[in-house]
């Protein structure tokens, strides 16, 4: 699969990112690949997660809820930094200033 058009990233993707690298997580950014792959690849504790970012009350593309429908693993999407440290295994969100 070749990488897909560059993607506007949600203005709520840099806070997240923030929470989980304050939190111990080694994360990735995907946004660039398109074709409906998760924003975020976060490592925590030998354990990865795939995170969609999405501004709160947004929804899924028609790209992204293809992919969502036939991926086999574990992705999540996400709103806040809360929703993330909770995905990735409800870490404490004292790391929230």
């Amino acid at each position: 699969m070749t990488p897909g058009y560059a993607r506007k990233v949600d203005t709520n993707q840099a806070e997240i990112v923030e929470a989980l690298r304050a939190a111990g997580a080694s994360v990735t950014d995907l946004s660039r690949f398109g074709h409906g792959v998760p924003d975020l690849l976060v490592g925590v504790h030998g354990v990865n997660y795939l995170l969609e970012v999405k501004a709160p009350g947004a929804k899924l593309t028609p790209a992204e809820r293809r992919w969502f429908d036939e991926w086999e693993g574990t992705a999540s999407v996400v709103c806040t930094p809360i929703d993330a440290l909770i995905m990735i295994g409800g870490l404490e969100c004292s790391h929230i200033r």
